[in-house]
C-alpha cells in the first residue's frame, strides 16, 4: 500500500494520536530508545531513516506532509530536550529552508503541507524568512504555531 501522508521529522510522534496510523510514513534521522532521567523510556523508531533535507522520495509522492522540525539552537547534546526534540545548529536558516523545499518537492500538486513551530529560542518570523513563504492560516498554543500551506 502506498502511503498518502509523510511526516518528516517524526521524532517520538508526539503529537499523533495513531502513533501507527497505516496511511503516514514516519522518518527522522534518528532511530533510538533511551531511558529518560524521569523514568519514561523515549522512543525514536521512524520507518525510514533519512534527512528532512534530502528525501529519499519522488516528486509528488505524498497528499499531506508535516514538517515539525526541531526547533532548539541552545540545547546541551545530550539534554532530555535535545534527545525528545532533536537540535538545529548555527546553519539553522539553511537547513530549515532546504527541509521545506524538499517538502514542497515531494508533496503532490494542490497537496496541504502542515508546519508546526515552537519559537522558545528561535521566533516564527525568523523561520519564515528563512522559508520565503506565507502561510495560509495557522494557529498558535503559548509558543508553539501550527501552519498551513498548500502547493
Amino acid at each position: 500500500m502506498t502511503k498518502r501522508i509523510l511526516d518528516a521529522c517524526c521524532g517520538s510522534r508526539m503529537f499523533w494520536f495513531d502513533k501507527t496510523n497505516e496511511d503516514a510514513l514516519f522518518m527522522d534521522r534518528r532511530n533510538f530508545t533511551e531511558k529518560l532521567s524521569d523514568g519514561r523510556t523515549l522512543e525514536v523508531r521512524p520507518d525510514i531513516v533519512g534527512d528532512f533535507r534530502d528525501m529519499p522520495f519522488d516528486d509528488e509522492s505524498f497528499y499531506l506532509v508535516v514538517f515539525d522540525p526541531p526547533h532548539l539552537v541552545s540545547a546541551g547534546d545530550n539534554s532530555w530536550l535535545a534527545k525528545k526534540y532533536g537540535k538545529l545548529d548555527e546553519s539553522w536558516p539553511t537547513d530549515i529552508s532546504q527541509g521545506f523545499q524538499e517538502c514542497m518537492r515531494v508533496l503532490k500538486t494542490n497537496g496541504t503541507l502542515i508546519f508546526k513551530w515552537n519559537e522558545d529560542q528561535v521566533p516564527l518570523r525568523d523561520v519564515l524568512k528563512a522559508i520565503g513563504q506565507k502561510p495560509l492560516f495557522g494557529n498558535r498554543r503559548s509558543k508553539t504555531h501550527w501552519l498551513v500551506f498548500i502547493k
